[in-house]
């Protein structure tokens, strides 16, 4: 059985610790001995795998000159949630949701850092549509850095009809746009809440926005008109997740 690569040392110590029932074959670079590499090797080994000796140019030619960081792991490949596990996940929690919806980025490393984010910001899902769009391939789970194998990644036929179902489900739905209703800082992000983001060219689509119930942009103060699409994501997921932490009662200073 083949499987779908993944390599880097934080991608791979994540499927290691998360998922060792998946890896199929682990090849680490024979020349390489720093604690790093030891510490992988010694997780491998509690996991009970067996780790390939492997050539520096071994590893280039598997993965097509990527940066690997001489470890690379066959992994039987996730299975991304469809809109029925999805709608189970939202519906199944005590805490409001937070979703990360990407209308249509294509960009792998783009979508790797999201991720990477949306697993920091403490995201409950990252929803990207089916088609015309970035998937978990190597080099998102590379950029990732362990997130792709943590954060719950949803692939959806119809993201119009996705963003309705979340509705109906409890949350409310905004998206991104440079002429936003409000900005980020001024919008409420506290409740159950799907960001919506738009492609790294076009931004919304017609129909993405009419599901929305409000937008909201990004203060530019510069010159530049826009941000890059992992940037945007990351200050709105961190905005709402300084909205919802517990606000600390003050205290009287001791005199």
């Amino acid at each position: 059985m083949s499987g779908s690569l993944v390599y880097g040392l934080h991608a791979v110590r994540a499927v290691l610790a998360r998922r060792p029932a998946d890896v199929l074959r682990l090849a680490i670079a024979a020349a390489r001995d720093d604690g790093r590499m030891r510490d992988l090797r010694d997780l491998a080994a509690a996991r009970g795998l067996k780790v390939v000796a492997a050539t520096p140019a071994a590893l280039d030619a598997e993965t097509g000159g990527a940066v690997h960081q001489g470890v690379v792991a066959e992994v039987r490949p996730s299975v991304p949630l469809d809109e029925n596990s999805l709608l189970d996940l939202l519906t199944a929690r005590d805490s409001p949701a937070l979703v990360l919806v990407l209308d249509g980025v294509s960009d792998p490393h783009n979508l790797g850092a999201c991720l990477r984010t949306a697993d920091a910001a403490g995201a409950t899902a990252v929803v990207a549509p089916r088609d015309r769009a970035a998937s978990l391939t190597p080099v998102v789970r590379k950029v990732a850095a362990g997130a792709a194998e943590t954060i719950p990644f949803a692939q959806v036929t119809n993201l119009a009809r996705a963003l309705r179902d979340m509705k109906q489900a409890g949350l409310w739905i905004a998206g991104t746009a440079e002429d936003g209703d409000k900005t980020v800082f001024e919008a409420d992000l506290t409740g159950p809440l799907a960001l919506v983001m738009g492609s790294e060219g076009r931004g919304l689509r017609r129909l993405t926005r009419e599901n929305c119930d409000f937008t909201m942009r990004l203060p530019m103060q510069g010159t530049v008109a826009s941000l890059n699409v992992s940037v945007a994501a990351g200050i709105a997921l961190y905005e709402a997740l300084r909205q919802r932490r517990p606000r600390v009662a003050e205290t009287q200073p001791v005199r």
